[in-house]
């Protein structure tokens, strides 16, 4: 019954971003806020479909850490769900930080492309954060919230991947405040699997954590101990031997 629920949740998928993303163009011309509204739909519709489909419920813990201004997000990543969560149920506009290759996936790339996020080119090398700090600050003038994965790559349930500190690196540039966020979207829609598994995600957020007198390494080791200690009330059977 999984495997069939996550065939006809892939059907649901392809059938409706290939017209959303004809839209996306057509819209294009629209002030960057109201295409940011239209595009999210799709990942508000995707979120909606895997719980129709798949039953994969999703519950906010410590929304009201979230802040009325600044903040960079920085997030645990075990699964593309929290992906299309996160553009499709923050109360602020999100900017993802991303290799700029992404604008090249067909249809997902094109709507992507158009909302005017952080792409960095990976090729410049030590120039990438010099790009992720110009447009980082942008961002947060424009009110919008960079958000960042701190382990760069999606980590199965009870892994810990090597926090890199391009985020904390940014909020101390700015000055804007950290919000951490560990979430458990692995349990239900792991790395690469087709097979999506019902059940209740949990997206807790926690308090902000200022960055004006902290070094980046100060900064991130704070990050880092906030997420994974809250991972292990998440799920501390995955935890235990860790």
């Amino acid at each position: 019954m999984a495997w069939l629920r996550s065939f006809l949740y892939a059907v649901f998928l392809t059938v409706t971003v290939i017209p959303y993303a004809f839209a996306c163009i057509l819209w294009a011309p629209l002030p960057l806020h109201a295409r940011y509204r239209l595009t999210i739909g799709w990942p508000r519709l995707a979120i909606w479909g895997a719980r129709v489909i798949c039953g994969i419920r999703w519950q906010i813990k410590g929304a009201q850490n979230l802040p009325d201004g600044p903040a960079i997000l920085l997030s645990k990543h075990q699964s593309a769900w929290e992906t299309l969560f996160f553009p499709a149920h923050m109360p602020r506009e999100v900017c993802f930080v991303y290799k700029k290759e992404l604008h090249r996936v067909p249809f997902f790339g094109w709507g992507l492309a158009l909302l005017r996020m952080i792409p960095i080119d990976r090729a410049r090398g030590r120039d990438a954060f010099d790009q992720v700090a110009r447009q980082g600050r942008g961002r947060l003038e424009e009110g919008r919230w960079p958000l960042l994965f701190p382990e760069g790559t999606r980590v199965p349930p009870g892994q810990i991947g090597r926090f890199k500190t391009g985020g904390a690196r940014l909020a101390c540039v700015t000055g804007a405040p950290v919000i951490p966020i560990a979430l458990n979207a692995g349990e239900c829609w792991r790395r690469n699997a087709f097979v999506k598994r019902p059940g209740l995600i949990t997206v807790s957020v926690g308090p902000a954590i200022e960055s004006q007198g902290l070094s980046p390494e100060e900064l991130n080791a704070k990050v880092q101990a906030w997420i994974e200690g809250e991972m292990r009330v998440l799920n501390p059977e995955r935890y235990g031997q860790i």
